[in-house]
């Protein structure tokens, strides 16, 4: 007995070490890390290794515990800014995509694979939402800096679609194992109210469950270790309470990491890198275990519908509901296609699809087979290319800040003050002589193993370590002053414009230098509102008017949304990106339509001649 818990606890940790250290791998080729941890699971399984593990049961168990810590930090670390930056178009790709995603993918399935049309679209549930870490992961090792409005649509959605997807595949397989005759009326009804109630019961204690561990950090004097430890139980306490009231658990789980970590609540930053660690293990948990329960020499039979399956959900079903989803807002072809490309799909998929293993449903084993699949293809086909595709697109920004070497250290007794330390860097603002704002509190410096007061430091120099006195939720700003110089690529050295214009000048200005044929209306605002204007009342970094010859950028936005920096380019307005046409229903809408008008035209064309020619009788 004891041996056996040695060997398993050696080949547990011998994975999970392995798991870790080819992230390095990972991040240096920006490779799907999903994929990686998928491939060892595989190669140390049945048909790897040898390591026997078919408990579906355990499994999921497994899983959804592991998805619970991913789901808590993923709203943990959840601005409300960003949250709000996208919360609509996002919600509602995490609901009415999710079921439009399903059901296009559950039609095919029917008639690709033959399945009736209950596991057809179980199937389709099964592989409807997108993977958090694996969008996460994607955005961040590939240094991937797109726009704000669609870097946040994409984090929210991934964040938040998972309930849907659970409570469909759920419901899917309760009414395949009972087996009562489908009454599509009747089954309409039941699926609305059951989601109405699953969602209003997991929003209201996600919400509830939030404020308690909010609330009870602050008013319990728990020692530091303990904090962290003490948040991540009262997290699952949320997300197992929830369920066994009938609420969506995961939705709760999100919903409480987003009130939690939005809080002014004490030791943010430790909890911060304490999860970090946890929602690193428990994706390499779950991902490790999934592959060791997939058999893939079962794979050869289903490879080819799964295949198609796959490929149809990446260029039609996807790109449909993202673009019926985000038609009433106000986002480009380019980057409706960005969000639909980067709809990746991963572990929650792969953990879905062994629900009808648990409950024994005929055929289950060729469901979760193709679904494996369909995920494997989902990663290999675009978990590479997102990178390229939104330099492609022209998507990308140039990064406005550099690394910044910062560490936050906890005062005790004090919930809302931090004591921040930075290093400073060659070439950054302070070093250059900026001012530190008076708002922060800077009260000791070490240069050359000496410490002194801040007053006695005189000007700051690079490799200064100095600590800094200031109240939680401190501006921005304060990074970018000790922020080392971005790098900008060459292609993007251009991107803001020849020069600055003060966008408190009016807009009349630019019209008497460049005669824009602006009316009287747009002269008199301000450049930032005339900008502000053309956007639709909302502006954010790297957007861009064209107006004639040249072109408006918006260089800067401070907290309120305000622009404060405004960028002129003289040359010519580049054109819009080419979007592929098979990542873009609009691009191929307006193909066909102008390939249809051509043809008719035409055919107009050639009508009198053809009658012309006709011979006389």
């Amino acid at each position: 007995m004891d041996q056996g818990i040695y060997l398993i606890t050696l080949i547990g940790t011998a994975l999970v070490l392995f798991a870790a250290f080819s992230s390095l791998i990972a991040f240096r080729f920006g490779a799907p890390l999903l994929l990686v941890f998928l491939g060892i699971g595989l190669a140390a399984g049945t048909d790897g290794l040898g390591l026997d593990f078919d408990n579906a049961s355990v499994a999921f168990f497994i899983g959804s515990l592991a998805l619970a810590v991913i789901l808590f930090d993923s709203g943990f670390g959840t601005s409300f800014a960003s949250f709000r930056a996208a919360a609509l178009p996002a919600i509602i790709l995490a609901t009415f995509g999710v079921l439009l995603t399903a059901g296009l993918v559950g039609v095919a399935t029917h008639y690709v694979v033959g399945f009736d049309w209950l596991e057809s679209f179980l199937l389709g549930a099964a592989v409807a939402s997108t993977d958090a870490a694996a969008v996460f992961f994607l955005l961040r090792v590939g240094n991937i800096f797109v726009r704000d409005r669609v870097r946040s649509t994409l984090e929210v959605e991934s964040g938040s679609n998972d309930p849907m997807a659970i409570f469909l595949t759920l419901s899917l397989v309760s009414l395949i194992a009972a087996g009562a005759p489908l009454e599509p009326g009747q089954l309409a009804g039941d699926v609305a109210l059951g989601f109405l109630l699953q969602m209003g019961i997991g929003l209201a204690a996600g919400l509830a469950g939030g404020y308690l561990i909010v609330r009870l950090v602050m008013r319990l004097k728990l020692e530091q270790g303990l904090v962290p430890i003490f948040v991540l139980a009262l997290s699952l306490l949320v997300f197992a309470l929830t369920g066994a009231l009938g609420g969506s658990g995961f939705l709760a789980v999100y919903v409480a990491g987003l009130v939690a970590g939005n809080a002014q609540m004490r030791s943010t930053g430790m909890l911060k890198r304490f999860q970090d660690g946890v929602t690193w293990l428990a994706q390499i948990i779950m991902f490790l275990v999934l592959g060791l329960f997939a058999t893939p020499s079962q794979f050869a039979e289903i490879a080819l519908p799964a295949l198609f399956i796959g490929l149809f959900l990446i260029f039609i079903a996807r790109p449909v509901a993202v673009a019926l989803c985000l038609a009433p807002f106000r986002f480009s072809r380019a980057e409706t296609a960005f969000i639909s490309w980067v709809g990746l799909r991963g572990a929650v998929s792969i953990l879905l699809a062994i629900t009808p293993l648990i409950d024994e449903l005929e055929g289950g084993r060729s469901l979760f087979n193709i679904v494996f699949i369909i995920v494997l293809v989902s990663l290999l086909v675009q978990g590479w290319s997102v990178g390229p595709l939104a330099h492609r697109l022209g998507l990308v920004v140039p990064t406005r800040t550099g690394p910044v070497d910062k560490v936050e250290l906890e005062l005790p007794g004090s919930a809302h003050h931090e004591l921040l330390a930075y290093r400073v860097v060659a070439g950054s603002p302070v070093e250059r002589g900026e001012r530190i704002p008076r708002w922060a509190r800077p009260s000791l410096v070490v240069r050359d193993g000496r410490s002194m007061g801040f007053h006695y430091a005189g000007r700051l120099q690079a490799g200064d370590r100095i600590y800094i006195f200031v109240p939680d939720r401190y501006p921005r700003l304060l990074d970018r002053l000790f922020a080392s110089p971005a790098r900008v690529d060459p292609e993007d050295a251009e991107f803001f414009g020849a020069f600055a214009v003060d966008p408190e000048r009016p807009a009349a200005d630019i019209e008497a230098a460049y005669a824009l044929g602006l009316d009287a209306e747009d002269q008199a605002l301000s450049i930032a509102e005339f900008v502000r204007k053309r956007l639709g009342g909302r502006a954010e970094y790297g957007d861009r008017v064209p107006l004639g010859s040249i072109e408006l950028i918006v260089r800067e936005v401070n907290e309120e949304g305000r622009i404060v920096g405004i960028g002129l380019s003289v040359d010519p307005p580049a054109q819009p990106a080419k979007v592929p046409v098979f990542m873009s229903v609009g691009e191929a809408a307006e193909r066909l339509w102008v390939f249809f008008r051509r043809w008719w035209k035409d055919r107009r064309r050639r009508a009198p001649t053809e009658t012309a020619e006709l011979p006389d009788e």
